[in-house]
């Protein structure tokens, strides 16, 4: 499915400045892919290069749009009403290659690994990889909660 007009910010709690993710790309019940256009004023940028932290907090942001995907109807995509929170709750492995400079797009791909759902929240194990220019940037594997605030 594809999704590059899907408004990112019905999926994620997040805002600028700390809105990491530009685009969905495509998106399904196990894999999501996004884009990221790293801009001069991002809060992640470190002497003309978008650091580490940021590397992470893309992943996240980037994964958990597969568990938030499942909190709305098919055919309510737009997530009207619908608020979501998440969080990291380990970080089991990351490895960090390369830092883009400012100005580059990143593409993270994301696929669902494991996942466990109770009545309040959902549990997900997550891997990652984030490139750009067809160059590994960062790879690893996250916990996250995610969980639909009533």
């Amino acid at each position: 499915m594809n999704f590059h007009i899907l408004d990112i910010k019905k999926f994620l709690p997040h805002r600028e400045p700390f809105l990491m993710v530009d685009h969905v790309l495509t998106i399904d019940e196990v894999h999501v892919s996004t884009s990221f256009e790293i801009k001069s004023d991002c809060i992640f940028n470190d002497n003309g290069f978008f650091n580490e932290v940021g590397l992470v907090e893309n992943a996240a942001q980037t994964c958990s749009s597969i568990v938030g995907k499942s909190f709305f109807k098919e055919d309510d995509l737009e997530g009207k009403g619908t608020k979501l929170i998440g969080f990291i709750s380990a970080i089991k492995k990351v490895n960090v290659l390369a830092c883009p400079k400012v100005g580059s797009t990143i593409t993270t791909n994301a696929k669902l690994k494991s996942r466990f759902d109770t009545n309040e929240y959902s549990i997900c194990t997550i891997n990652c990889t984030t490139t750009s220019n067809d160059k590994e940037l960062l790879s690893c594997e996250l916990n996250l909660v995610i969980r639909e605030l009533k």
